[in-house]
């Protein structure tokens, strides 16, 4: 139902410039004219919801998952850029100047050249916009540099888009329609402004430090954190946060962790880092007493809400932390329910938590099943890739279908799970998945 009303209330804003339009009654135009102005006018709504859907509001992702919510912000910007680069080739009319017998715009494209250039400024930039979005990867550039590029190209592309609207819309000097363009522009900036300014200057009051890290297994460490002074944080286990570490609440070097602790530990608060990119290479040589900030808890992908005769949890690589916090919260309340773990690494060196996850293989009704697609001389447990076979081979029991199961990994590796579990006949309302990766 919540995801319901937010695609609803999604669509009825896509939808609302062409109702206003069509409600004012003005003669009509060619149709290619029709379709170019319609379609110029869902583009610019995308764009101006996009500050929103990238705003981390739990109001948004808590039901349907921080990553789909922005896999969806992803996809639609792609849908606003092809609507905006089509439309200028799709009118008919001649370009001039507002004519004193054609006051409806009718009969010419009025477009004087401050209009012109502020819409050929984001048609322009948009495309340059997207691409270096999709290939941020590529780019020789720091994340954090990427991420500033990102929120000023945005900023820039929404005020032009703005201005040539309303400058140059024929149907955008209708008031109610202006009206419409400035909320929303209200909306996405006010979005981008509590995002990078209110928000961090909340987080001020609430500030950890770290009292430990550890290693946990190759080029992978866990840190605690814990709140300090007055402070406190609640989560649901398997959610996660932004975490700054050693930086200000205001700077752009934060990554996304899951949180591998549970609830039942709390005020200590711990996350599994792996080594990879420019921010985490250096995470072995981080010292207790460093200051960290915590943006969240964000994500889905918890015990809240749903059911199940028995608990899977299926992880790739450091996809185990949100999926061990719920393990651990599960035996914290004494949860009878039976628990199966199926996790996948590429080498035994990659396991995270060895020794408790072989504790927790021993208690009852648990079982722990290790995937290792390089395994060595003398492996006991399964070999391969955690794909429609190996999860066959872990839940072809009799009452699987009524389990509860939960995923956290790469893409790759959630595809071919959900595929696998709609073979055994796994309603989808029982599989919760979070992907830690999306282009």
């Amino acid at each position: 139902m919540h995801a319901l009303i937010l695609i609803t209330v999604y669509l009825a804003v896509m939808v609302a410039p062409l109702i206003l339009s069509a409600l004012q009654g003005k003669a009509p135009r060619p149709f290619w004219d029709e379709v170019a102005s319609g379609l110029a006018m869902v583009a610019f709504s995308i764009l101006l919801v996009e500050f929103v859907l990238s705003g981390r509001f739990r109001v948004i992702s808590r039901r349907l998952g921080m990553d789909v919510t922005m896999r969806f912000h992803q996809l639609v910007a792609r849908t606003a850029l092809v609507f905006a680069l089509l439309h200028p080739f799709l009118y008919q009319l001649p370009i001039a100047g507002t004519l004193p017998w054609d006051p409806t715009r009718q009969a010419t494209l009025a477009l004087d050249g401050g209009a012109l250039a502020s819409g050929i400024v984001a048609w322009v930039a948009l495309p340059g916009f997207v691409l270096i979005s999709i290939f941020r990867d590529q780019l020789p550039y720091r994340y954090e540099t990427w991420r500033m590029m990102h929120l000023l190209g945005a900023v820039l592309i929404a005020v032009m888009a703005a201005h040539h609207a309303l400058d140059a819309g024929r149907y955008s000097s209708d008031p109610w329609l202006q009206g419409f363009w400035f909320l929303l522009l209200i909306l996405a900036l006010g979005s981008l402004a509590y995002g990078r300014l209110v928000a961090p200057l909340l987080r001020l009051r609430r500030r950890f430090t770290v009292t430990s890290v550890r290693k946990v297994a190759v080029k992978t460490w866990e840190v605690t954190v814990v709140p300090r002074g007055d402070a406190s944080f609640g989560f649901e286990a398997g959610q996660f946060v932004w975490l700054r570490l050693g930086r200000g609440p205001f700077s752009l070097h934060e990554n996304p962790f899951s949180i591998s602790s549970a609830p039942a530990r709390l005020p200590e608060i711990q996350f599994v880092i792996k080594e990879a990119g420019d921010s985490t290479r250096q995470i072995g040589a981080l010292r207790p007493g460093t200051t960290a900030y915590l943006d969240g808890p964000h994500g889905n992908l918890t015990m809240a809400g749903r059911s199940g005769a028995g608990i899977a949890l299926i992880a790739g690589g450091v996809g185990i932390a949100p999926l061990i916090g719920i393990a651990r919260q599960l035996r914290a309340v004494g949860d009878p329910r039976p628990i199966v773990l199926l996790y996948g690494n590429r080498v035994a060196e990659q396991i995270v938590y060895h020794d408790e996850l072989a504790e927790l293989a021993a208690a009852p009704d648990t079982e722990v099943v290790h995937v290792l697609s390089e395994p060595p001389p003398g492996w006991s447990g399964l070999s391969g890739q955690i794909d429609r076979d190996t999860v066959r081979t872990a839940f072809s029991f009799d009452g699987a279908s009524e389990w509860l199961y939960l995923l956290c990994g790469p893409p790759a590796m959630i595809d071919a799970v959900e595929d696998a579990l709609a073979g055994l006949r796994v309603p989808g309302r029982r599989i919760v998945s979070e992907r830690f990766y999306y282009d």
